[in-house]
């Protein structure tokens, strides 16, 4: 398919020059790193920008910088690169879970996490572990810049907080500073390139902290703060397991799709909770876990 419409490209090699191109266009102008979700888009007709700022020659947007207790990666960042990273897969395996979920190994060598984010779709795989570790969204503009959690980033289907003028610079982790395991979940319709029916990231640390969040099972990802509350502070034990599965139905609000009924998106909801929470505990505990393993029987 063909794109419908005209449209300029600007390839700046500066972050400056390119907060300035945004500035000057405003909502008339797309970034593009990876370009995966946008081309898509712009060939069906779902945009029509009149001009294209690619940002793969600004050198921040390709890093990655530990500072401050802090993981930054860069806008231009891969989820391939996520994926490569042995520091990532040590500190962060959550997140490197669920950039192995993403596509395909093709979609996934040009495709960035912060442009994920920015498609704001509701099943997209990087949010619930970046809510789980506490990610911060950082974002420039002529006017200077602005660090806004992820907690207030998505507003709605496809719809997120960045303001018109403003370009994503990068993203940045919060490094755990206790002993912890992690898990996400992710349920496709098949192995392969798919977008989640239903996703869970699970985060327990030693002292029996919780943080949970999903994705595709409500307008935008979020967190499950209901049952964090109930989790929170106590050890696992089969009747927790439970009374956190009882609060499912009060933490999501699925629809019926052509990937999934809402009726199933429940059920299965139940099913990864447990599974993750026991998942994450193993981890915990120093036990070798391939989530891709983990939900195999579900039905």
């Amino acid at each position: 398919m063909s794109m419908a419409h005209e449209f300029n490209y600007a390839r700046p090699t500066s972050l400056a020059e390119a907060i300035k191109l945004k500035d000057q266009h405003r909502d008339k102008a797309r970034v593009l790193a990876g370009g995966t979700d946008l081309i898509v888009n712009m060939k069906e007709g779902m945009m029509r920008p009149e001009l294209l700022i690619d940002i793969k020659d600004v050198p921040d947007m390709h890093r990655f910088a530990v500072a401050e207790g802090k993981l930054f990666i860069g806008a231009a960042v891969t989820f391939c690169a996520i994926i490569d990273s042995a520091y990532i897969q040590a500190t962060f395996p959550m997140l490197s879970d669920a950039a192995k979920t993403v596509a395909s190994t093709g979609v996934r060598s040009r495709a960035t996490m912060a442009g994920n984010i920015c498609s704001a779709v509701p099943s997209l795989d990087s949010a619930p572990p970046l809510f789980c570790y506490n990610a911060t969204v950082h974002c420039a503009s002529v006017s200077g810049t602005r660090d806004i959690p992820i907690g207030e980033w998505f507003l709605a289907p496809r719809k997120t907080a960045l303001q018109d003028d403003e370009i994503v610079t990068g993203i940045s982790l919060t490094i755990p500073q206790e002993r912890n395991g992690a898990v996400y979940l992710k349920l496709g319709r098949y192995g392969g390139e798919d977008l989640a029916q239903a996703g869970w990231a699970i985060y327990v640390t030693a002292s029996n902290q919780y943080r949970i969040a999903h994705c595709a099972l409500s307008a935008a990802p979020k967190r499950a703060q209901q049952i964090e509350q109930i989790l929170n502070g106590k050890p696992l034990c089969p009747e927790l397991i439970e009374q956190a599965v009882a609060l499912v139905a009060q933490e999501i609000s699925p629809i019926t799709d052509i990937r999934s009924s809402k009726e199933y998106r429940l059920h299965v909801s139940g099913v990864m909770l447990k599974r993750g929470l026991l998942a994450a505990k193993d981890r915990l505990d120093g036990k070798c876990i391939e989530p891709a393993k983990l939900l195999g029987g579900i039905a």
